[in-house]
């Protein structure tokens, strides 16, 4: 008998996703609602923050999901399947950017883990959104993967194509920015 699924750990789940030949459909289907129940919180709020755009973050994250489980029936060894989604999850983001090149800005506020945060707090966190939607998207996508996902540089270059000074320099980058683009907000929030 199985043990409860929920205490297999991400690569294991990974390892149950494929169907064999006369294999237990069952058994990949729990293997795939919990990776998605682990997983997805932190790939849609990837997605959203990339994409500034409900609709597109909502399809980016859904084709990420759908392309996960096929990619599953392929052999591979797995050894950090919560990278691997953020990887397919970029790919589909860079794609959307590149193919909506009228991107325009959303100014609402992202679903936050803070709702009951103070005023000052949801104001900040706001205006922090706002700054990310002026990034370049290199330094924007480093910024996420490191601040809200808690990469490590090394993870990151892995993600993103690069090596992990190039992340730090990025990362420095877009904090610089942010602090620019702050400024004078900080300053009046400050009075």
């Amino acid at each position: 008998m199985m043990k409860e699924i929920e205490t297999y750990s991400d690569i294991e789940l990974f390892a149950f996703l494929r169907t064999e030949e006369g294999g237990d459909r069952r058994v990949s289907e729990a293997a795939f609602k919990e990776l998605y129940t682990r997983l997805s919180p932190r790939i849609y709020a990837y997605c959203r923050r990339v994409l500034s755009n409900p609709e597109a973050a909502q399809d980016v994250f859904q084709d990420t999901f759908v392309r996960f489980y096929k990619s599953a029936q392929a052999e591979r060894e797995m050894t950090n399947v919560a990278a691997f989604l953020l990887r397919i999850a970029r790919n589909l983001c860079l794609n959307a950017k590149r193919d909506n090149q009228h991107h325009h800005i959303e100014y609402e506020d992202f679903h936050s883990a803070h709702h009951d945060a103070p005023h000052e707090n949801s104001e900040l966190l706001g205006l922090i959104t706002r700054a990310l939607d002026h990034l370049q998207h290199d330094y924007r996508e480093v910024f996420v993967l490191r601040e809200y996902d808690g990469l490590s540089y090394a993870e990151i270059g892995e993600i993103v194509g690069c090596t992990e000074a190039t992340a730090k320099i990025r990362s420095f980058r877009a904090k610089q920015k942010i602090r620019e683009i702050l400024a004078p907000y900080l300053e009046d929030l400050s009075k």
